[in-house]
């Protein structure tokens, strides 16, 4: 569904109930239970508030604790968990969410490296892949889905989004497909006009 090994999947501060949806933005998927969905999770990675962060902390006792970040007891598929981070960026500290695949023993400190530069960046951009995966975590589970078999082999099991217009009425279409104007009218209105970039 995205080749992107680390990606940001929210803009802006996730709050408590958005923040669970994230947790299993991939409920949906066809064969749920048939496919290991290690590389579909791992990688990912959104902004929490102070509280949300901390809530997590005391919701149970941490896999383990590693200065500033803790990883969650529960799996949520293979070796894929939660990691925490609490980063110190421009004189301030931010939290963040991550699923990092801990059979990799480089991935905690990638992850970290990844959020840090991509929150220094002086001039706020959006790439179109993370304005995607913004659509799709914002949009309820009423109008995303994946193409199921009426779709051509090929794209049968792509993430889909349901648009309208006033010529068409209401219609399904592949996320990836979305034209930059269709993007822009699924994206809030606070990050229609935020600068694009080739890579975050």
């Amino acid at each position: 569904m995205t080749t992107d090994p680390i990606r940001k999947i929210f803009q802006g501060v996730a709050p408590r109930q958005q923040m669970y949806r994230m947790f299993d933005r991939h409920a949906q998927r066809p064969n749920r239970w048939e496919d290991d969905a290690s590389l579909l999770y791992s990688g990912e990675w959104f902004e929490i508030t102070e509280a949300e962060h901390d809530y997590m902390f005391k919701l149970m006792p941490p896999l383990w604790i590693r200065g500033s970040l803790f990883a969650m007891r529960e799996f949520l598929t293979g070796s894929v968990t939660s990691v925490f981070f609490a980063l110190r960026i421009d004189a301030r500290t931010r939290f963040f969410h991550s699923y990092c695949d801990l059979s990799d023993k480089t991935s905690v400190e990638v992850m970290r490296c990844a959020i840090f530069e991509r929150e220094s960046q002086p001039v706020h951009t959006i790439t179109r892949e993370e304005r995607l995966e913004h659509i799709w975590s914002a949009t309820a589970d009423a109008w995303r889905g994946y193409a199921g078999d009426s779709w051509p082999k090929v794209k049968q099991g792509q993430r889909t989004v349901m648009l309208f217009s006033d010529t068409e009425g209401t219609f399904v279409k592949l996320l990836g497909d979305l034209t930059d104007e269709e993007v822009s009218a699924k994206l809030p209105v606070h990050l229609r006009h935020v600068a694009s970039q080739i890579a975050a």
